[in-house]
C-alpha cells in the first residue's frame, strides 16, 4: 500500500502575459515558419512579458488565484517556495518579494529553488518535507519563468521553444493522501545552460569581465535523448513505490517541453495519450512554470475530479527529473 504521509493541493492558479507570439512572427527575422516549428515541437503560440510585467507580477496573479480557490487566510501561510531560474533579481529571492508584496506573515520560511524545468516538482517535494514540521500551516508553491529575457533571437533552434508564465498551488499536509516522489540528476552544463555574466572590472584580478551573452544554450538532441529515458524510468519507480500500475492513473500532467516527448512517453508507459494533458501548443516551454500552469488549466477545465490519481512530472535543465504521484 502506498504511504499516506502526504499532502493535498487545495487551490491552483496561473498567469501568462497578454502578448501572444505566433510561429510566423519568428519568420520576420529568422529562417523558420509555422509548419517547421509545429512539426518539430507541437508549439503554435507562446506568451512574452512586455512593459509593466515581470516575474513578480505573474507570480502575484497566480498566487492570488490559488489562495482564493483554496479559501484560506494568508496569515496561515508558513512556507513559500518559488521554482525559477529567471528571477527578477539574483537577490532578494522571488519568494521574499512575494512575501512582501502579498503582506504575508513575517514569521515565514521563504526561498527560491532552481531546478529549471523540474523546479515546480522539486519545490512541491520540498514543501512536503518541510510541512511535516509545521502541520498547522499552508505552503505556497510556485513555478515562474520569464525566459524571453534570456533567448538568443538569432538561434532558431532555441528561441522558438520558450515562453513566459507562472503557476501556483496552495498545499497542506494531509495524512490521508499519498505523496510518492522520485527524482534524479546527471548534472552538467554541456547540454543546457544559461551562463551567469559578471560585468564588473575587478581591480584585484587580471581576469577580464565576462563578455559572453546570458542566453539559453541548448543541445536539443542530447536533452531529448535524456528526457525520453528519464521520465518513463522515473515514473516506473513511482509506480513501484506506490504499488500501482500506469493504467491506474487518471491524468498525467507533465512538463510541456515537446509534444513528441509526451507521445513517446505515453507509448513507453503503455497508456493512451488521451491521459496526458497538453497545452504546449498555447504556451511553449515555460520551464519551472510548465507543470503548475498545466495543473491549473486541467483543474479549471472541470476534468480533474477529487479522488482521481495523478502523476506530475518535470524534466530538463540540470539535467534533472522529478515525478510525483498524488490523489487529487
Amino acid at each position: 500500500m502506498a504511504p499516506k504521509d502526504g499532502i493535498k493541493i487545495l487551490g491552483t492558479g496561473s498567469s501568462v502575459p497578454n502578448f501572444e507570439i505566433h510561429n510566423d512572427d519568428f519568420s520576420k527575422f529568422i529562417d523558420t515558419d509555422d509548419t517547421w516549428i509545429t512539426e518539430r515541437t507541437g508549439i503554435k503560440t507562446r506568451r512574452f512579458i512586455i512593459e509593466g510585467e515581470s516575474s513578480l507580477t505573474l507570480c502575484l496573479d497566480a498566487c492570488e488565484k490559488a489562495i482564493a480557490q483554496a479559501g484560506i487566510c494568508k496569515e496561515d501561510i508558513g512556507l513559500v517556495i518559488v521554482g525559477t531560474c529567471t528571477a527578477d533579481y539574483i537577490t532578494p529571492s522571488m519568494a521574499c518579494l512575494l512575501q512582501g508584496a502579498m503582506e504575508l506573515p513575517e514569521k515565514i520560511l521563504a526561498f527560491d529553488l532552481n531546478a529549471a524545468c523540474s523546479g515546480f516538482l522539486y519545490s512541491l517535494n520540498a514543501a512536503h518535507l518541510i510541512l511535516k514540521s509545521m502541520p498547522n500551516k499552508y505552503a505556497l508553491v510556485v513555478g515562474v519563468e520569464v525566459l524571453s529575457r534570456v533567448l538568443d533571437y538569432t538561434d532558431r533552434s532555441s528561441c522558438i521553444l520558450f515562453g513566459d508564465g507562472a503557476g501556483a498551488a496552495v498545499v497542506a499536509p494531509c495524512d490521508e493522501r499519498p505523496f510518492v516522489f522520485d527524482s534524479g540528476s546527471i548534472g552538467g552544463a554541456e547540454s543546457l545552460n544559461i551562463p551567469m555574466t559578471y560585468q564588473v572590472d575587478n581591480p584585484f584580478t587580471k581576469k577580464a569581465p565576462d563578455t559572453h551573452q546570458q542566453v539559453v544554450n541548448i543541445n536539443g538532441n542530447e536533452v531529448y535523448r535524456f528526457v525520453q529515458d528519464a521520465f518513463p524510468k522515473s515514473a516506473v519507480e513511482v509506480f513501484k513505490k506506490a504499488q500501482i500500475e500506469p493504467s491506474d492513473i487518471d491524468h498525467y500532467i507533465c512538463h510541456q517541453a515537446n509534444l513528441r516527448i509526451l507521445v513517446a512517453s505515453a507509448k513507453k508507459l503503455g497508456v493512451s495519450l488521451d491521459k496526458f494533458f497538453v497545452n504546449i501548443d498555447k504556451y511553449g516551454n515555460t520551464s519551472a512554470a510548465s507543470v503548475a500552469i498545466a495543473l491549473d488549466e486541467l483543474d479549471k477545465s472541470g476534468e480533474l475530479k477529487r479522488g482521481q490519481k495523478i502523476i506530475l512530472a518535470g524534466f530538463g535543465g540540470g539535467l534533472t527529473y522529478g515525478t510525483a504521484y498524488m490523489i487529487w
